[in-house]
């Protein structure tokens, strides 16, 4: 048995800092900052996991802003995912692994290539931050709203955390020799149980989902159509988005050279959803709106949308044989296309003018178009802010919709269309109490969609209409008492463990001890015995 247990240490120590004989003591006396390096590259590879997977929800922005710079799409969003999961579950194993070794009194030298790679994974890390800081901060309060969600359940897997540690603390605690070492040890411990155990009593305030009273779902409107389905702003992917019962179509207007409104999202070219470097090679890099309609109706408009379903990191839609059929033949709509479409179902639209900081006929031949359509003005909700004055004496029936809070109240408007991250939730509830409707984009994972219908949403733009048009409820609420017996519960459970744990050790400490004392009295009978003979 002995043996066995020999061979243990000897493979752990050799895996782990490739030393298959016992450390120097220099080597000794370098382990507590090794292993302090490897804790806080640990905490912090997985806090730059979690910032990911908050800003999942923002994927299709970050990849692309990397188009338009690289001109060629990469999954660059879902390659940064997996390098950082690799980075924290290596740390994380690392972490585990040395705590195993503490368990077994092996020290924890750890090799030179665990820490080249540690140093490695922090540039990346570091230089990821300062890119986020520099072209993506928008997406920082992100982060905080993720937070808001997962809250509860992080605070629980806190207190399992510091449960299973409390072994190791105690037994740290009685290995010490030193009185003043002990006490800081425990100090220690209480502060970080102590920061555990009460941090609900900031996230009954901090989580929108701990609350008596639910909200009504929010509508969902169809971000360019359902451009997880069908190629975006497409007559497809509009009518897709009619399956999941769609309140409106967002979409995006721009003007022909022949002055013809037209829908497509990019205003600096066609590249990335058309076949325009096929049909006008030359032309390729030129602006939408040197293209006639014509030009531009000849363009294949599904193209984009299956060179993205090539992509080995993104799911591909479940589309039948016809329907992928019918995505290799979409066009780019006109405006009257989708006012029809809108007119036929009932359904209101709303969009941006792309380029009407540029052009002030947009926003004329917009409402031109509109207004001969026939459609019902109320179904119209007008947000591009130009020329706003202008359309409320054209059409004074279009619904008004603002984008940042300061327009709405010198407007004295009621309708309200943002940025999900860019209203905390006592702002959406005051506002829902003043009967102003809030329409939040781009809303597109269940967890961000549940937290956002905790506080209050009237709406969301949303690119998943066919997920969130399923949900019932938010993925998780709870009322503040419920939550309140969940926490003490589990902080009470968590006490009860470690008093155990800790009277556990403080025998095994003792029994030691007996031990130590028989031996000292059994060698001197031993030798006396021997001197005699």
């Amino acid at each position: 048995m002995s043996g066995t247990c020999g061979a243990l240490r000897t493979c752990s120590r050799g895996l782990y800092s490739c030393n298959w004989k016992h450390s120097s003591e220099k080597k000794r006396r370098c382990a507590c900052c090794g292993f302090s390096y490897l804790a806080v590259m640990t905490l912090l590879t997985s806090a730059w996991l979690f910032i990911w997977m908050a800003l999942y929800n923002s994927r299709d922005d970050m990849n692309t802003k990397a188009f338009e710079i690289m001109a060629k799409w990469i999954n660059w969003f879902m390659v940064i995912v997996i390098i950082s999961a690799v980075l924290a579950v290596y740390c994380l194993l690392l972490l585990v692994f040395a705590l195993f070794q503490y368990a077994l009194k092996e020290p924890l030298d750890l090799h030179c290539v665990h820490k080249v790679f540690m140093s490695v994974g922090l540039l990346i890390v570091l230089a990821g931050i300062a890119a986020i800081c520099r072209e993506w901060k928008e997406e920082w309060p992100t982060v905080s709203l993720f937070l808001q969600a997962t809250g509860p359940f992080l605070q629980l897997g806190a207190v399992v955390a510091l449960t299973l540690l409390s072994w190791l603390v105690f037994k740290s605690y009685y290995r010490s020799r030193r009185r003043a070492s002990k006490i800081i040890i425990m100090l220690v411990w209480a502060a970080v149980c102590l920061a555990g155990f009460l941090c609900p009593l900031l996230i009954h305030n901090f989580s929108p989902c701990v609350l008596e009273h639910l909200p009504p779902k929010p509508a969902l409107i169809g971000h360019r159509g359902a451009p997880m389905l069908a190629p975006e702003n497409t007559m497809m992917s509009f009518r897709r988005s009619l399956e999941c019962n769609v309140t409106a179509f967002e979409t995006d207007v721009q003007l022909s050279k022949d002055d013809i409104p037209f829908l497509f999202h990019d205003n600096t070219s066609l590249k990335r959803t058309t076949n325009v470097k096929e049909i006008f090679p030359e032309r390729q890099n030129n602006k939408p709106t040197n293209f006639t309609f014509d030009e531009i109706r000849s363009l294949n408009a599904g193209k984009g949308f299956l060179a993205f379903q090539k992509d080995p990191l993104q799911a591909t839609p479940p589309l039948s044989d016809t329907e992928w059929s019918n995505v290799r033949n979409q066009t780019v709509p006109s405006l009257n296309e989708i006012l029809d479409l809108a007119k036929e179902h009932n359904v209101s639209i709303i969009f941006d003018l792309k380029n009407e900081k540029f052009n002030n006929n947009d926003a004329n031949y917009t409402v031109q178009t509109i207004l001969e359509s026939g459609i019902a003005q109320h179904l119209i909700w007008w947000l591009p802010p130009g020329h706003r004055a202008e359309v409320k004496s054209k059409a004074p029936g279009f619904r008004q919709v603002y984008g940042s809070l300061s327009a709405l109240r010198d407007d004295r408007g009621s309708h309200l269309n943002v940025k999900y991250n860019s209203l905390n939730t006592d702002t959406m509830r005051k506002l829902r109490s003043e009967n102003v409707s809030i329409n939040l984009w781009v809303v597109n994972e269940r967890w961000l969609f549940s937290l956002v219908w905790c506080a209050g949403a009237s709406s969301v733009t949303t690119n998943t209409c066919h997920i969130l048009k399923d949900m019932s409820r938010p993925d998780w609420q709870l009322e503040p008492m419920l939550y309140r017996m969940i926490w003490i519960s589990a902080d009470l459970a968590s006490l009860l463990v470690m008093f155990l744990l800790f009277l556990l050790q403080r025998k095994k400490k003792a029994k030691r001890q007996i031990f130590h004392l028989e031996s000292e009295r059994t060698v001197p009978l031993l030798a006396n015995r021997v001197i005699k003979s």
